[in-house]
């Protein structure tokens, strides 16, 4: 494992080292877990801004918005028949509040 060295300012090296003793851990491991921690949320943080960039691009297309659209409604259809089929009905079938059927027999 590569090794590196910084220095700390004397209050964040006083509190590693009170984290340390807290977590009955050497400070390197507390260190290794805060860069990598700090990491992870840079690249999420990244992500999601490009998420919402692509996302803000779309919503500025109108033949993207149709698209979107299109897809939404074509969709529908198939999402009720899967949640007809899981519920027990057949797809298409009415509830039973529809039919003046009591849910609970």
């Amino acid at each position: 494992m590569p090794a590196i060295s910084l220095r700390l300012p004397d209050e964040i090296e006083a509190r590693l080292a009170e984290e340390a003793r807290i977590e009955g851990r050497p400070r390197s491991e507390v260190v290794r877990e805060a860069i990598a921690e700090y990491i992870t949320r840079r690249e999420r943080e990244r992500f999601m801004a490009d998420m919402v960039a692509a996302a803000n691009a779309l919503a500025a297309d109108p033949d993207a918005l149709e698209e979107m659209r299109t897809l939404a409604e074509e969709s529908i259809e198939a999402s009720n028949e899967a949640l007809d089929i899981s519920e027990g009905r057949k797809p298409g079938e009415p509830w039973p509040e529809e039919t003046g059927d009591k849910w609970w027999r």
